[in-house]
């Protein structure tokens, strides 16, 4: 059904997408279902063109990510610190490229990525790069790779190309330190990446179908889904708004 529905949709290239200037950019995520995104799609056709690249518009993307032997990364995030990092590998699985990317958010709420193109997960390979002795606050010889995650992503552009919309479907996630995964069946998150000052089309489409702004890391909620040694202080209650999304 998401296939035939994304299919109507007007196509924007790579190329055509450098022109979407966010120039006071903010963003906000949501959880919901499959169900209320077919619904979303199908409101959304009128006003948003979507990614295509070699005639695929359901993407597929791998993530692993790395933290430190005691989890500092995670815990930053649990313990509600705003200065803190990430550092992952990508892997647009269409194309086969692959980046390590070293995401730094500060005490205002800003987030800024930094990545730079790889052709493996040889983290000590990287110091010869030195990014991440520019980039990264923590020493390579303490990190371990720690989540692995698989999903689909859509993204739509909005016709006066002032948003991105990207949508993440079919997540799975398996821990690196303890073994355990979750498939979380029909769990979607919507991020919208969109310039303040303008007009979005879909916020009133988000509240028409009661979809909320939620807060959602990847990496954070896949991890305590997935490894019960960690704290989950803080995420508790978005842990039980996961389950009864779920349970819609």
């Amino acid at each position: 059904m998401i296939t035939e529905l994304i299919s109507t949709f007007e196509p924007i290239t790579l190329e055509q997408m450098t022109g979407v200037k966010l120039m006071n950019r903010t963003d906000t995520k949501f959880v919901t279902t499959t169900d209320r995104l077919l619904k979303l799609l199908s409101l959304a056709q009128q006003d948003y063109y979507i990614q295509e690249i070699d005639g695929a518009r359901n993407l597929a993307y791998d993530t692993t990510y790395f933290d430190t032997k005691a989890f500092d990364m995670y815990n930053q995030h649990q313990w509600g610190h705003t200065n803190r990092q990430k550092i992952r590998f990508r892997t647009y699985c269409i194309s086969g490229l692959q980046f390590m990317e070293v995401k730094t958010k500060n005490n205002h709420g800003r987030t800024k990525k930094k990545r730079i193109e790889v052709s493996d997960m040889d983290i000590h390979e990287q110091l010869k790069s030195d990014f991440l002795g520019k980039h990264l606050r923590y020493g390579v010889d303490t990190l371990q790779p720690a989540l692995n995650n698989h999903f689909q992503r859509i993204t739509l552009v909005n016709k006066a190309k002032t948003e991105r919309l990207t949508i993440d479907s079919a997540l799975h996630f398996s821990n690196l330190v303890s073994g355990e995964q979750r498939d979380m069946g029909p769990l979607v998150i919507i991020e919208l990446k969109r310039d303040g000052l303008c007009y979005s089309p879909v916020l009133n489409m988000l509240k028409l179908l009661r979809i909320q702004p939620h807060g959602f890391s990847k990496y954070c909620m896949g991890s305590a889904l997935t490894n019960a040694e960690l704290p989950v202080n803080r995420f508790k209650c978005k842990l039980i708004e996961i389950n009864k999304i779920l349970q819609k």
